[in-house]
C-alpha cells in the first residue's frame, strides 16, 4: 500500500495568510451532512466579515440577533469561500418578509436558510413551497415537536440547547435515525465529542471575538519590541 495514503494532509500557507481561526480538530469525528455534494462537519457561527474570510470551517452559519437584512446576508455570501447558511428570521421577522429574505438568500448563493425557534409550522410550509434550498429549523428545548417541523418541510434541525444540547440531540436521534442534525458544540473538546456521540452530524463553533484575536497580535508585537530593545 502507498504509505502516502496514511499520512496527514500537507499544509500550504502563504506569507500573508498564516493566521486564521481554526475549529477544534475533534469536530472531524462527526460524519457530516452532504449538501449539493459538499460534506459539512463544521460550521463557524459568525457574521464578522474578517472571520468569515479567515477560517478553516466547512461552512458559515450566519444568524444574528437583529432582523435579517438582505445586504448583510449578501455580503457574507459574497466573501465566504465556503457554504453559507443564512438566518432569515422566524421570530419577530416572519411571514412574507421572512420568505422574501429567504428567497433572496437562495438566489444569491446560500446553501441553506436558518429559521429561529419561534417560527411557525405554517411559515416553514409556506417557505418550503417557494425555496429549493434546505430549511434549517432551530430547536432549543427537548419539549419541541420536532416531528411537526419535519412534516412542515424542515430538512435539517439546528440544536441550540445550552448545557442540554447533547441530551436534546440524543433524544432527537433516537426518534429520527436519518435526520440531519447540526448542534452547538459547547465550550471545549469534551463537550463537542459528547454532542457528536449523541448523534450530531455537524457542529457549530463560536470563534473568539475579533478584539481578543487582535489583542494576541498586539501582545506579540509588544513582546518583540521589548526583546529588541533589551538586546
Amino acid at each position: 500500500m502507498n504509505n502516502s495514503l496514511k499520512k496527514p494532509p500537507i499544509p500550504i500557507t502563504s506569507n500573508l495568510r498564516q493566521r486564521y481561526v481554526t475549529v477544534p480538530d475533534v469536530i472531524r469525528k462527526a460524519n457530516g451532512i452532504e449538501i449539493y455534494g459538499k460534506r459539512i462537519r463544521s460550521l463557524i457561527f459568525t457574521t464578522d466579515l474578517a472571520i468569515v474570510m479567515n477560517n478553516n470551517a466547512d461552512g458559515i452559519i450566519a444568524v444574528y440577533p437583529f432582523t435579517p437584512q438582505i445586504s448583510i446576508n449578501n455580503a457574507i455570501i459574497d466573501i465566504s469561500s465556503s457554504p453559507v447558511f443564512s438566518g432569515v428570521g422566524g421570530g419577530v421577522t416572519s411571514g412574507e418578509r421572512s420568505i422574501s429574505i429567504a428567497l433572496q438568500a437562495e438566489l444569491h448563493g446560500a446553501y441553506g436558510v436558518v429559521l429561529n425557534s419561534p417560527a411557525t409550522n405554517e411559515l416553514i410550509n409556506a417557505m418550503n413551497d417557494v425555496l429549493d434550498l434546505p430549511i434549517v429549523i432551530t430547536v432549543v428545548s427537548e419539549y419541541e415537536n420536532v416531528r411537526s417541523r419535519i412534516e412542515a418541510g424542515a430538512r435539517i434541525v439546528n440544536v441550540s440547547g445550552g448545557k442540554g444540547t447533547a441530551s436534546i440531540v440524543k433524544k432527537i436521534r433516537a426518534k429520527f435515525p436519518d435526520l440531519p442534525i447540526i448542534a452547538t458544540g459547547g465550550p471545549n473538546e469534551k463537550s463537542i465529542l459528547e454532542t457528536i456521540e449523541a448523534g450530531a452530524n455537524a457542529i457549530t463553533f463560536t470563534p473568539p471575538p475579533t478584539g481578543d484575536l487582535f489583542s494576541d497580535i498586539m501582545e506579540h508585537y509588544r513582546t518583540k519590541i521589548e526583546e529588541e530593545h533589551n538586546n
